[in-house]
């Protein structure tokens, strides 16, 4: 379509391209800056590989091409979102002449693709297109379940991702773990870790800030993932954290001290386990909270009759692990709390102490053992241990990040920076 030139003002600003989806900034003002008039129709300028007739339709496993033709403009931003808000990350070459999607689309979902370009006159021109894409042909349908439940937990509580059917491959891995996404108030960097082929866990370079709201969804359904399967819906989570409450366990000097929100506010005596039973090293994150826990030293393998045999009633039992390690009232131990470890593993306190803990303490808070010579705690299997693993071996196991320098991946970066000259 023509359109009447403008004289062109030089603008001192260099635009760098990330990936899709940004407007761009004048760094000139003044009278007469192209860059300030009213958009033109760019419909004449530029072409896409998407469908043409009505009732047509896109094939979803195909990339989405945009180009401008001749050699009287460029693009200079392409924004691809279908009905959803989900984006279809992209990469602009240098000279502007072509767009191309380098994330796959989803079937049976209508989008919008908001092209900008500028004349040689530096005019800015605007072009929407909008196009569907057909129905999957995959019969299987790769679904998500997000844990733990919706509601409130302590600063240490991972998100977890199980899928319904194991996913092997690395490129495939990416496409699932690109379409998980992790969104918090006040934002934090963090990163997907695959615990096996069917399992992810996310969690944030440190914990997570006290107060923090954290929003967790699948961007998968229709997504092509492999010829034989697509992603499928599924449902999403939103958590919210508590007080930051860390309690660190010495073992050597007997005494827990217990942090909320960076500040001490107790110090309790306690016993661990003693030689042969130590308790593990290392951060855990409470389970969960019981009452009343009949313990039987048969359920840790422990011969009944022998002389570690026991079989106890336990109060203000808190749990930091699935194999039944636990934070709990002592009453027969009262003696050696604070002088010497004579349990079988677990870390016992008087009962007024443990009453307190119990009532402070709360799920996905944060529980350190330090100077034990036990094992240290298993980063995944028995319960939360992972916080064990140093933030370069988490981000190790992303399909996406591990490997790379340490940052936010790339489609989570500003995808347009202006670059001074």
């Amino acid at each position: 379509m023509s359109h009447t030139p403008r004289t062109r003002t030089v603008v001192g600003c260099t635009l760098l391209v990330i990936s899709l989806g940004a407007g761009f900034t004048a760094c000139g003002s003044g009278g007469g800056n192209p860059l300030s008039a009213e958009p033109y129709d760019a419909a004449g300028q530029i072409s896409f590989n998407g469908p043409s007739g009505n009732g047509k339709k896109a094939d979803p496993d195909k990339p989405l091409v945009v180009t401008v033709d001749g050699d009287d403009g460029r693009i200079t931003d392409v924004t691809a979102m279908d009905a959803t808000g989900r984006y279809v990350t992209g990469e602009l070459a240098a000279d502007g002449t072509r767009w191309h999607s380098t994330s796959p689309l989803a079937a049976n979902a209508r989008y919008t693709v908001r092209v900008s370009t500028e004349d040689e006159d530096g005019a800015p021109g605007r072009k929407v297109l909008t196009f569907d894409t057909t129905k999957p042909t995959a019969k299987k349908s790769l679904t998500v379940k997000f844990g733990p439940d919706t509601g409130t937990y302590g600063v240490g509580q991972p998100v977890t991702a199980e899928l319904n059917m194991p996913v092997k491959d690395k490129a495939q891995r990416a496409i699932v773990e690109r379409a998980l996404r992790v969104d918090s108030v006040p934002a934090v960097e963090g990163a997907w870790h695959w615990v096996d082929d069917k399992e992810l866990h996310y969690r944030p370079k440190e914990y997570w800030p006290a107060h923090a709201t954290v929003r967790v969804r699948s961007d998968l359904d229709g997504v092509k993932i492999s010829d034989r399967l697509r992603g499928g819906a599924s449902k999403g989570l939103k958590l919210t954290t508590g007080d930051k409450i860390v309690a660190v366990t010495d073992a050597a000097s007997h005494e827990m001290t217990v942090y909320k929100n960076g500040e001490e506010i107790n110090e309790i005596p306690v016993t661990t386990g003693k030689p042969g039973f130590e308790t593990r090293n290392g951060v855990k994150v409470v389970l969960g909270k019981e009452y009343f826990v009949r313990m039987r030293g048969t359920t840790v393998g422990i011969s009944e009759g022998s002389s570690d045999s026991y079989d106890l009633p336990v109060y203000y039992a808190t749990r930091v692990t699935w194999s039944g390690e636990y934070v709990h009232a002592a009453p027969w131990s009262v003696g050696s709390q604070g002088s010497e470890n004579v349990s079988h593993g677990c870390t016992g306190m008087s009962t007024g102490n443990a009453e307190w803990f119990f009532d402070t303490i709360h799920q996905g808070d944060v529980v350190k053992v330090v100077n034990s010579n036990g094992d240290d705690m298993e980063p995944f299997g028995n319960g939360y241990g992972d916080w064990n693993l140093g933030w370069k071996k988490w981000r190790g196991g992303s399909a996406l990040v591990g490997g790379t320098p340490d940052g936010p991946r790339p489609e989570d970066a500003a995808r347009l920076r202006p670059e001074s000259v």
